[in-house]
């Protein structure tokens, strides 16, 4: 299982939630607290929006290295301010090791990080991939489950959906797929979908094991992270918040709103 992070807020460095914290997300990669595996030392990736009306579409910058051996990550992180930000440390389930690969997956002025996995994956790719239209199928650059769940979901905006029915519209679609190859493993989703504006961020599962998702509002705006970022023991730290199972949230800023997940039945994309 991977790692994720998102902030939107006040202009902040990359630095103050991704290397500096006690439990950062470079940390994370190494030690992990709360996933599967330990560590998530198979690439990683940040997008960051300038917060600027002229340069709506976001930078990215993601490597197959490990996060904590990449120096240009660190400089990067020490450089970039941004008032919306995503970072990804990644564990593969299956998929190569490859930048194309790796999070986060950027579309236009949209960015998505994702955590979980399709069950059975091998069993269903060929039949989802099918459902996506021309010209996104043409922008899936890597193999993963992860992508795909993020170009289901634009064919679902592009059809004049709100950014949370469409991923409940691409859960419901993905949950068919499964059912009808009889596939029982779960359909496991922790993740996060920017227009720019807003945070989307979603933990869902067809089990009783969905992926940790948390939430803190800082002095400067709102992170959701896999995991906290400091010792949830210490009096000084804002209070973390685990975000219930079947959730969607939705953050701009210190705002923050929740409501129930519900997947629909499957919407033709």
């Amino acid at each position: 299982m991977c790692r994720l992070l998102a902030y939107s807020g006040e202009p902040i460095f990359l630095e103050e939630l991704i290397c500096k914290p006690q439990h950062s997300l470079v940390r994370q990669s190494m030690q992990a607290d709360e996933a599967k595996v330990t560590t998530n030392g198979d690439g990683f990736g940040i997008g960051w929006y300038t917060g600027m009306a002229d340069r709506p579409e976001p930078g990215l910058y993601r490597e197959v290295t490990p996060a904590w051996s990449d120096e240009n990550l660190l400089a990067l992180c020490s450089a970039v301010r941004s008032p919306l930000f995503f970072a990804h440390v990644r564990a593969t389930t299956g998929t190569a090791v490859a930048r194309q690969n790796c999070h986060p997956f950027r579309y236009g002025n949209y960015l998505f990080i994702h955590n979980g996995q399709i069950g059975g994956y091998e069993k269903v790719r060929r039949q989802l991939e099918a459902e996506l239209p021309d010209e996104l199928y043409a922008s899936r650059k890597g193999a993963t489950d992860s992508e795909l769940m993020f170009l289901l979901a634009l064919a679902q905006l592009n059809r004049g959906e709100t950014v949370i029915a469409a991923v409940e519209a691409m859960l419901s679609n993905v949950q068919q797929a499964m059912e009808e190859k009889g596939v029982t493993a779960p359909l496991r989703f922790a993740a996060a979908i920017s227009d720019g504006e807003r945070i989307y961020a979603f933990r869902y599962s067809t089990d009783e094991k969905p992926p940790t998702l948390y939430l803190n509002r800082c002095d400067n705006g709102t992170i959701v992270a896999s995991e906290p970022l400091q010792d949830r023991n210490c009096p000084k730290c804002p209070e973390w918040v685990a975000v219930a199972p079947n959730t969607a949230v939705v953050v701009n800023g210190i705002s923050v709103s929740t409501r129930a997940l519900g997947v629909r039945e499957a919407v033709p994309a």
